[in-house]
């Protein structure tokens, strides 16, 4: 469930922080596509959230703060020097957690969503995870990634098109493939 509280003081940043770190990494994971930059960027956001905790301004939410200060880290910091190294890619099936003992046609089929997302271009993967995976409103998007509302819908159509005409070529590799063998 996710950690919806509003914080109000130094301590309660230091102590509510934890409760989002699994949120920052994926967020980070989702950006960069490594996890050990997933790691970097979790910990520089903790630090700069605990450096600037007087920023925050009481009666938001930690979490949005926490993302927009990862989001702007990205930017600002870690992007640049990926593009330079030329490094970066996070295989789908390595960042999917499941709780065990869940069946091995579930794994396959999230994995199958997974790479799809992870295919999407960097601006239409980073507004499907906000919106589906952190659950921000539009608003709450366009809002941490300074974009307009009419962009962040844009970019869902236009990633909603893109993951569903994947879904209809794979079918018809899949109808194809059983007309073969029938």
């Amino acid at each position: 469930m996710k950690t919806q509280s509003i914080t109000t003081n130094e301590h309660d940043i230091r102590h509510e922080l934890v409760a989002h770190l699994g949120r920052l990494w994926r967020y980070g994971l989702v950006l960069s596509r490594r996890r050990d930059v997933a790691e970097d960027l979790v910990q520089a956001t903790c630090l700069r959230a605990l450096e600037h905790t007087k920023q925050y301004q009481p009666g938001t939410r930690l979490d949005r703060w926490l993302l927009s200060i990862l989001h702007s880290i990205w930017i600002n910091e870690v992007r640049s020097r990926r593009i330079r190294m030329g490094q970066g890619f996070v295989e789908a099936s390595s960042s999917l957690v499941l709780d065990g003992a869940r069946d091995i046609e579930t794994r396959t089929l999230a994995n199958q969503i997974l790479r799809r997302v992870d295919a999407l271009p960097e601006a239409q993967r980073t507004v499907v995870f906000l919106t589906y995976v952190e659950g921000l409103s539009y608003r709450e998007v366009a809002d941490l990634l300074a974009i307009p509302i009419g962009t962040v819908m844009s970019r869902l159509a236009s990633a909603r098109v893109r993951l569903a005409s994947e879904d209809h070529s794979n079918a018809a590799v899949r109808v194809g493939t059983r007309t073969r063998d029938v």
